[in-house]
């Protein structure tokens, strides 16, 4: 059973009314269902969201002797194989259990098998320790602290652990910890031990075989699985890739969302008839927008304003597809394993241009697989994002710069375009990128609210109050409601910022 949800942890003890208050402020990451378990040492909360095995696998999850408990919010790809050791110690169905069954028989170290999106907590309560870990890139979400009395807290979201303490951190990406050990890093992306040979033809099958897989891997479901649809190249080639190889009952649903006209929803209606989904769609209006802005953030977590401009128009699609399914894919990361941003032309050795490419996938945690995890979860709606399959990263990171750099004649990601050559309608194929909020319609809307909003007098005065600094009127009123409602300046200290350099 796949479970998506919110995880909470600590090696205090919450009374009633104290739990009751974490479980609800992450209930939307998991209304399934809603449990807490009190240990020796530990007190475990749990909200479920029910992907697989719907009737198995309720959290936390413990073994047979109920010395060792465990709360897993994501996915581990690889249970399937994991699970053949284990198959008569298994209680549930659950992915999740793997995690425990793993540290029983080799320890923390164990992390080290597994493949997927995950943070977890587990407690062995037999022996007063623990043990918390994050996927290697960051896709889901993790935080931590220690509160008054210096007991652990760990939570999936921000806004759980400051029911706690003002003082909180970002997990870091790809490490676990334990209180032995503290923090250790078990896996990062690196340069690749070997470079592929710039045969384009080779590139090209090899890319499309490993996205293709990729996709199929993120289609395991008992419930039904949708498609974000934008209509750029990222998401019509998982939405192809996805109705090419979907095995549900109805046809696979596509969803797009957008301002009266944009660019966005009348080129995803040309892919959805392209490649047969059965698409969706919502038309905003600009007091829509800027109505939702206050509730963007509090789930956001974040005021960096690109992220979120391209975080509204993600709460309406989310909100959308929830209405639909349980679980959506998306195109993260294609952007970044592919070259596609304008400023990495200059990055002509391959080399160089890799270092850059794993200093921005590894910046993604706080950024777009924040945002993405957070607009959907707001809406209890899982979110996959197969482009960011380790597999396809080693495999991306093998490709010369001079099959990937945009340069005169050659437009940007033009090694992923050839990979899938007729796979889609050539205007889409060949689609010149466009930020989301910009293709939706939403950047000229928040530019003019935001100018609405706040003076001149005002940005100088919040510029010269903020403990950061505020680039635009769009960042100051990002951050003025970010402040208001998460007033920690450790909070601050959590939000992520794009940087092309």
């Amino acid at each position: 059973m796949l479970i998506i949800c919110g995880i909470f942890a600590t090696t205090g003890m919450l009374n009633k009314t104290e739990m009751d208050q974490v479980l609800e402020s992450m209930v939307h990451r998991g209304p399934d269902e809603g449990k807490d378990v009190r240990l020796n040492h530990f007190h475990l909360g749990h909200q479920r969201l029910s992907i697989i095995g719907l009737d198995d696998g309720i959290q936390p999850i413990t073994n047979k002797e109920e010395t060792k408990w465990v709360v897993v919010n994501g996915e581990i790809y690889n249970y399937p194989q994991l699970k053949q050791k284990y198959e008569d110690k298994l209680l549930t169905q659950s992915d999740s259990e793997i995690v425990l069954k793993l540290y029983e028989d080799e320890g923390v170290d164990s992390i080290k098998k597994l493949e997927g999106m995950f943070a977890f907590f587990l407690a062995d309560d037999e022996n007063n320790t623990f043990v918390a870990g994050r996927d290697t890139l960051g896709i889901k979400p993790l935080y931590y602290a220690k509160d008054e009395n210096g007991e652990y807290v760990f939570a999936s979201e921000l806004k759980t652990l400051y029911l706690m303490t003002d003082d909180v951190y970002e997990f870091p990406a790809g490490h676990y910890y334990t209180p032995e050990t503290g923090f250790v890093c078990y896996r990062e992306i690196q340069q690749p031990e070997d470079m592929r040979e710039p045969n384009q033809e080779a590139i090209c099958e090899t890319i499309n075989d490993t996205l293709t897989h990729a996709v199929k891997k993120r289609l395991l479901s008992d419930v039904e699985v949708g498609v974000l649809l934008s209509g750029g190249l990222d998401s019509s080639l998982i939405a192809a890739i996805a109705k090419e190889h979907y095995r549900g009952k109805t046809p696979l649903k596509s969803f797009c969302v957008g301002s009266e006209g944009s660019e966005d929803v009348l080129r995803a209606r040309e892919v959805a008839e392209a490649i047969g989904t059965d698409h969706y769609e919502y038309i905003y209006t600009k007091e829509e927008l800027v109505e939702v802005i206050r509730t963007v953030i509090y789930h956001l977590e974040s005021y960096e304003p690109s992220l979120v401009r391209s975080a509204l128009p993600n709460y309406f699609v989310s909100k959308l597809a929830s209405q639909h399914v349980k679980v959506i894919l998306s195109g993260e990361g294609a952007d970044e394993l592919f070259a596609g941003y304008d400023y990495l032309k200059d990055y002509n050795k391959t080399e160089v241009l890799n270092d850059e490419i794993i200093r921005i996938i590894n910046s993604l945690h706080n950024i777009n697989l924040q945002r993405a995890d957070r607009m959907s979860m707001a809406h209890s709606l899982e979110l996959r994002v197969p482009f960011l399959d380790l597999k396809l990263i080693d495999e991306a990171l093998k490709i010369p710069a001079e099959l990937k750099l945009h340069k005169e004649g050659q437009m940007e990601k033009t090694i992923l375009r050839k990979a899938f050559d007729g796979v889609l309608p050539e205007n889409v194929l060949w689609r010149k990128k466009e930020e989301f909020s910009e293709g939706s319609g939403a950047l000229d809307i928040l530019e003019q609210h935001a100018n609405e909003t706040i003076s001149d007098e005002e940005l100088k005065t919040y510029q010269q109050e903020a403990a950061v600094e505020l680039r635009s009127k769009q960042e100051a009123l990002y951050y003025k409601i970010f402040k208001e409602l998460f007033p920690s300046r450790s909070a601050v200290e959590t939000v992520g910022k794009w940087a092309t350099a």
